[in-house]
């Protein structure tokens, strides 16, 4: 049985500037990282039921890197998105609509490679590089 975790944050944004900042290639190479000396230098966004998204993340220095990516399993725009990663694991993402502020809840069933701290540590730190992001952003 995995363990889920739920990481949060409010962002100063309308639901509308932070779904398209959270779902556009060009947006989520800007924010996708969870310490700066990581980034995300490509991502690909098939954002509709059954559609493919990745996202490759790399240390910055060359030394390793990885994709992170998944498969669409239900999507509801400005609400909710649901998604299978390539191990089976879950997450499902919630939007909601506070007018001028959005509160995203992002659940995640965690991997047995890492320690779990350390899993909601890394998750928090790219929602919270989001939440920067966008509240900077015009």
């Amino acid at each position: 049985m995995e363990t889920a975790i739920t990481v949060e944050t409010n962002v100063k944004a309308p639901v509308e500037k932070v779904w398209k900042l959270w779902t556009q290639p060009q947006h989520i190479t800007k924010w996708y990282n969870a310490s700066d000396d990581w980034h995300a230098p490509s991502a690909e966004n098939d954002l509709q039921v059954n559609g493919k998204f990745k996202t490759h993340m790399a240390a910055k220095d060359g030394s390793e890197g990885f994709d992170f990516e998944g498969i669409y399993t239900n999507i509801r725009e400005h609400q909710l998105i649901e998604y299978t990663l390539g191990d089976n694991r879950k997450v499902k993402i919630a939007f909601s609509n506070l007018g001028a502020d959005t509160h995203i809840a992002e659940t995640f069933e965690t991997e047995n490679t890492n320690p779990v701290e350390l899993q909601r540590q890394g998750w928090q730190a790219i929602l919270n590089n989001f939440k920067k992001y966008t509240e900077k952003e015009p």
